[in-house]
């Protein structure tokens, strides 16, 4: 056989074979074409001389394969080049799932798209129980497909709804739901993974068999179940907006999950998808991405405990966030009583996302109700949430330097009080950063990382780190007025507000926002932050002066606060807003909407407070949601430049 640059094939004597997966000159397994074709000549090899059974697995820490080369994919600039892409992978994962032989996958570490893809190609497969292994078919998240047979293979192996969730949404399992839903035919921890890996790949054991009602799901019912998810699907994603998982669907129920057999000229084929800008932008946002994922990177710090000061909501969510991540989080306030509401809410939180009784009492015992403050000698990170008093804060971090260890990083989520001012207090302003997190906690996946005019680089750098270590993504900014994210939300808000004051209802105000490809209407934004806050953001972004809309002025007196009273521009029935429909929406109303943010957007980059443009859009998109399929603001104005200024 030739010689392999990315696999390495070991026998042993009694005729199991290893396949591992290697990619040369990479920390990660990707399926270049290289790569590809490389597997294609091992397979030449096992045909002339076939094993007992095979076993694929990673030759990589980090993990099984991290999917198709996503290098290669943006380099392609044309439909057919995107269905050479697609046919090379179909074929050959076809090939390796008519092999006579017993196949077995052996994942460990995350499993992506196309390795998700070859998994399913095979026999069996085995998933090692442990945190990184996350096995997903994320292709609709960059405006694509799973084309290489995972529209065909996943829905026989778990069933078509748990199928068409994985692929309509992106999310990925752990290995123990792996095994729940049938993808994994085993769960093992690392210890034992190789002896189970050899035993099931020589056992002889039948592949698992679908229900009955799973396979009339797959045949007769498919049209059924496609029609429900599409229903589904259009109340989260408009097909001009998002094309990829209304292709889906079509290719699932009308084609046999084979991509390449839709006609050219429907609007779900793959030269659709490859022609819509749709595509490139959203490989643009998962570039932004992994550039947020980067910061902190170049820092050795490693916290391992938190403390928090202020269990309100914001305070207490911060530390229910960390715990779940691992860390061990001490929670501050003036007395029990004022802890417990948010230990309550952590512990319904937990049993919502782990599902296990003993990951949730071991996830609560982290953490550690702490009125008298003692976490904070221990804490790694230190974080102020407490109400938005200049003086109180400043006594506070007053206390925390004269206590806290020397190398911890002291941390305020203020949004509205300069750092500066807070510093003061400090006899060293240089270990003051902000870490400012957004509503809800465990949703939002931005933490803005504010560097006032006196923090030290490498306190910036371990408060990143800090980020990272929870699993969120953060954005360097500079201390301003709202830093980024508040600053553009705020005047987008307002003239929403605005246009309610001129007579238009808030339902066609929502409406022409979500018709621009926002993920909620700037009304209903308003009601969910509270209009209390919006009230104060809007003071502190225009200056005292600045006369607040109307309507929002008069709720707000009335105690009208939004959904957290039950009343704001909406009536909420268990938190959710009563609307009428909307009607038609006027003409260039979107556009009006969207300026006063565009415009901030663009003032805040002047100004410094983001490095660039880049990062402007990436703290935008996943700070407030705005259209993904846009690539951003500071992109759309680029790709629209008349609704500039």
């Amino acid at each position: 056989m030739q010689e392999l640059q990315h696999w390495r094939l070991e026998r042993e004597p009694a005729g199991l074979a290893w396949l591992t997966f290697d990619k040369a000159g990479e920390s990660t397994n990707t399926l270049s074409e290289a790569a590809v074709r490389e597997l294609g000549l091992v397979l030449d090899e096992l045909e002339r001389e076939p094993p007992k059974a095979l076993v694929i697995r990673s030759g990589k820490n980090a993990g099984f394969i991290a999917g198709a080369d996503i290098e290669e994919f943006t380099k392609i600039e044309s439909a057919e080049g995107a269905r050479a892409l697609v046919q090379r992978g179909w074929d050959m994962y076809n090939r390796l799932a008519a092999v006579k032989y017993p196949t077995l996958a052996l994942i460990r570490g995350h499993c992506m798209g196309g390795g998700t893809e070859l998994a399913l190609a095979c026999r069996y497969r085995v998933a090692v129980d442990e945190p990184g292994t996350r096995i997903a078919l994320p292709e609709v998240m960059l405006g694509i497909v799973p084309g290489w047979g995972g529209m065909l293979r996943l829905p026989q192996v778990i069933g078509p709804a748990a199928a068409l969730d994985m692929m309509l949404s992106g999310r990925a399992l752990d290995a123990k739901r792996a095994k729940r839903l049938g993808f994994a035919d085993e769960c093992v921890p690392p210890r034992v993974m190789d002896n189970a890996a050899r035993m099931l790949a020589t056992s002889g054991r039948p592949p698992r068999k679908l229900p009955l009602m799973q396979r009339l799901m797959n045949g007769p019912l498919k049209g059924f179940v496609a029609a429900q998810a599409k229903k589904q699907v259009m109340k989260r994603a408009r097909p001009e907006h998002y094309p990829a998982p209304y292709a889906i669907l079509d290719m699932w129920a009308n084609y046999g999950g084979d991509a390449l057999a839709v006609p050219a000229d429907k609007p779900t084929s793959m030269n659709a998808i490859a022609a819509s800008p749709t595509t490139k932008n959203l490989v643009r946002v998962y570039y932004l991405q992994e550039r947020l994922k980067g910061f902190g990177k170049d820092s050795d710090f490693a916290p391992k405990h938190l403390h928090v000061i202020g269990a309100g909501v914001m305070g207490g969510d911060i530390a229910a966030w960390a715990a779940l991540r691992g860390l061990t989080v001490t929670l501050q306030d003036q007395s029990v009583e004022r802890i417990a509401p948010a230990i309550q809410r952590a512990a319904a939180a937990f049993k919502k996302k782990l599902r296990d009784d003993t990951q949730v009492r071991f996830t609560l015992d982290r953490l550690i109700p702490d009125p008298a403050g003692q976490g904070v000698r221990q804490a790694d990170v230190v974080i102020e949430a407490i109400f938005e008093n200049l003086e109180a804060k400043r006594k506070l971090f007053a206390d925390i330097e004269r206590i806290a260890k020397p190398g911890a990083v002291l941390a305020t989520n203020t949004s509205s009080l300069k750092l500066e001012d807070i510093a003061t207090a400090l006899q060293n302003p240089a270990r003051l950063v902000g870490i400012h997190f957004f509503n809800p906690v465990a949703k939002m996946p931005l933490v803005e990382v504010v560097e006032g005019a006196s923090s030290d680089a490498a306190a910036l750098k371990q408060a990143m780190a800090f980020v990272r270590k929870i699993d969120k993504l953060p954005l360097p900014v500079k201390s301003a007025p709202g830093f980024l994210v508040n600053a553009v939300l705020a005047p987008y808000m307002q003239e929403a507000m605005r246009c309610v004051d001129e007579g238009i209802a808030p339902e066609v105000v929502d409406e022409a926002a979500l018709a621009f490809g926002m993920p909620l209407g700037p009304i209903e934004l308003a009601d969910t932050v509270g209009l209390d806050i919006a009230v104060a953001a809007g003071k502190e972004l225009a200056g005292e002066g600045a006369v607040p809309p109307k309507k929002l002025l008069e709720l707000v007196e009335a105690g009208h606060l939004g959904r957290k009273t039950g009343c704001g521009f909406y009536t909420y029935n268990q938190g959710k807003p009563a609307k009428q429909a909307a009607g038609a929406v006027p003409a260039g109303l979107a556009e009006r909407l969207v300026r006063p943010l565009l415009d901030a957007v663009q003032r805040c980059l002047a100004q410094g407070v983001v490095a660039d443009a880049e990062l402007a859009d990436a703290g935008v998109i996943f700070g407030t949601g705005f259209a993904p399929f846009t690539g951003g603001p500071m992109n759309y104005l680029k790709e629209h430049p008349q609704v500039g200024p």
